[in-house]
């Protein structure tokens, strides 16, 4: 294999921190003969039944006859674009979401690269069908359209056995892994074991959107039992049938799971928390940040791809992020999480203690304001937040006491923007900035076309699930959306390829400023402060460059030497979906 330049990477010590790229899925193997092996070669009758390597009509008349498929399949020979272009005219003609994701779902089981190629190829329009909002009803029927398990259940039965599970799965290069408890999925509240859903609509995202390999992605759910009355009625739940264990039972089954991924897969494993509950989810962060790699994408994620969109709107706004207020509605995981980042951000910039920056930056939960008079009845997470001020109990005064130029929301509660909250925030803003980041659409706080109307046009506005643009005197604004999607897959993907040992807060300082930077002059004329989601690939590698770049700076990367062109040495270790030939 001929040398060129730096870009060509050892297929034994590929992306991984050498792990060898035995089903070829990498840039770099593209064009490599690959052997189809599953536990011995897969041939005949097994090829077709293995999502890894079947690729249906595409297989060519030399690998028919060398691998048994003759009479297998009909003889018709198609490329992959063929049975791309045929697929997608199939999902469009299903007029229900749900009937999209369960198309998508039985692809992937079938025929795993064309899952991606479609994936890929047409982000913008499949996002929202495998994962929010169409992830979300699909977990509230996750027991009726369940038909392979996918990922591994983790339940209380399973109580001092998980490193044996986790040698029951496949695979043993694991560099990624999602994990939920079914406590918080969404804005849909507890869904016990069907939250599987979630974990394993993420990892396609980490693959299509971010380039982790397929085989590296392993997801999770802990069934500690469910406090859903419905399921636990429901003769088809496919959970424990108990109210959710706490304390102390539920600390011992994570702790357990924790050490046992350690152990079995190392240091390097990425552990992503995702649709915990509040409280949950701020102590397993903080417990597990010191010692293991986790990152907590409700709580990081968000902040992250919020401050991306901040940063990428003073251009709009003018002046520094120091130079704004910005007020939040909804004071959990989101709100806080994203008001820590904006902090250590303004801090960072202008070299004040974060304890200065934060008083920038005020929050209201369903109480009201959260002022210094309020701070013994506060939860710790929220504390940081009560600055002096007079108790205020509506959205609305809090507005007009504080004038923010920034309003974010992150409640969790539809319509709760309502049309004298923004036009108050019109009125002292030349352009005002909202954020309406509730998920599914349902529960946005307000609609794109809300803000466009009750501003007279002069609002920047994004959310946290896809509106559609809008036209408001002969001007149309595309509405930003700060999905997660933009940073997680790029983020797990940098930590991957630096062999990353801890996730550091600068890393996602650093991962929000790559995504600033591509937004263009072209976007902004529109008013958008997030790029478009189809070159997502292209984003998430400088993400991916950017994250492990700051890695190698604090020294926690393990992948040595450090490549010269990070860009181009994550370009090359990205999935791809194209198919390869057999030998």
């Amino acid at each position: 294999m001929e040398k060129q330049g730096e870009s060509v990477v050892d297929p034994k010590s590929a992306v991984g921190g050498g792990v060898d790229d035995v089903y070829g899925e990498d840039r770099a193997s593209e064009d490599q003969l690959i052997t189809p092996w599953t536990v011995s070669v897969a041939s005949g009758y097994t090829l077709l039944r293995d999502p890894h390597h079947n690729k249906g009509l595409a297989f060519t008349e030399r690998e028919r006859d060398s691998h048994y498929l003759r009479g297998l399949l009909p003889p018709a020979v198609v490329t992959q674009e063929l049975q791309e272009k045929k697929l997608m005219q199939n999902i469009r003609s299903y007029d229900v979401p749900l009937h999209k994701y369960v198309a998508m779902m039985e692809l992937e089981e079938r025929n795993e690269r064309l899952f991606y190629k479609l994936l890929i190829d047409n982000v913008e329009e499949l996002l929202p069908v495998v994962y929010t909002p169409t992830v979300g009803e699909a977990c509230q029927k996750y027991g009726s359209i369940f038909k392979r398990p996918q990922g591994l259940y983790i339940s209380l039965k399973e109580k001092g056995k998980i490193l044996e599970v986790l040698r029951n799965w496949p695979e043993r290069n694991i560099q990624v892994i999602v994990v939920t408890d079914g406590e918080r999925i969404l804005g849909l509240g507890d869904l016990g074991c069907q939250g599987m859903g979630i974990p394993v609509g993420k990892l396609a995202l980490y693959t299509a959107l971010g380039g982790v390999r397929p085989s590296a992605c392993l997801p999770v759910t802990i069934d500690v039992g469910t406090n859903n009355q419905k399921l636990l009625d429901d003769e088809f739940y496919i959970g424990l049938k108990q109210k959710r264990a706490t304390g102390k039972e539920y600390y011992d089954l994570l702790e357990e799971f924790m050490s046992a991924v350690k152990q079995n897969y190392g240091e390097k494993v990425l552990v992503q928390f995702e649709d915990f509950a509040n409280h949950n989810a701020f102590e397993l962060l903080s417990k597990y940040r010191t010692s293991h790699l986790v990152f907590n994408d409700d709580i990081q994620g968000t902040a992250s791809v919020v401050l991306a969109g901040l940063v990428a709107s003073l251009k709009l706004l003018g002046g520094s992020l120091a130079d704004h207020t910005f007020l939040f509605l909804g004071a959990g995981e989101a709100g806080t999480g994203i008001a820590e980042l904006i902090a250590l951000e303004i801090s960072t910039k202008t070299n004040i203690p974060v304890e200065e920056a934060r008083k920038k930056i005020w929050l209201v939960d369903s109480k009201g304001l959260i002022v210094g008079s309020r701070k013994e009845s506060l939860q710790h997470f929220k504390k940081p937040w009560a600055h002096e001020h007079e108790p205020v109990t509506t959205l609305l005064d809090a507005v007009k006491a504080i004038k923010p130029s920034v309003l974010i929301g992150t409640s969790g509660v539809g319509q709760t923007f309502t049309k004298e909250v923004v036009e108050a925030m019109a009125a002292f803003n030349e352009r005002p900035l909202i954020m309406a980041l509730s998920n599914p659409t349902s529960q946005a706080e307000c609609t794109a076309e809300q803000a466009y109307t009750w501003t007279e046009g002069r609002a920047i506005f994004s959310s946290g699930s896809p509106f559609d643009p809008y036209e408001y005197n002969g001007n149309l604004f595309i509405p930003g959306q700060a999905n997660n999607a933009y940073i997680f897959p790029g983020l797990g993907f940098g930590l991957v390829i630096a062999g990353a040992i801890r996730v550091h807060d600068e890393m996602l300082l650093a991962a929000s400023e790559a995504l600033a930077n591509q937004v263009t002059q072209e976007h902004y004329d529109k008013g958008m402060i997030y790029p478009p989601l189809t070159n997502i690939r292209k984003i998430s590698a400088h993400i991916a460059a950017n994250v492990a770049a700051k890695a190698y700076d604090l020294g926690l990367a393990t992948r040595l030497p450090r490549p010269t062109d990070l860009v181009k040495y994550a370009e090359s270790c990205m999935y791809t979906p194209n198919y390869r030939s057999y030998r």
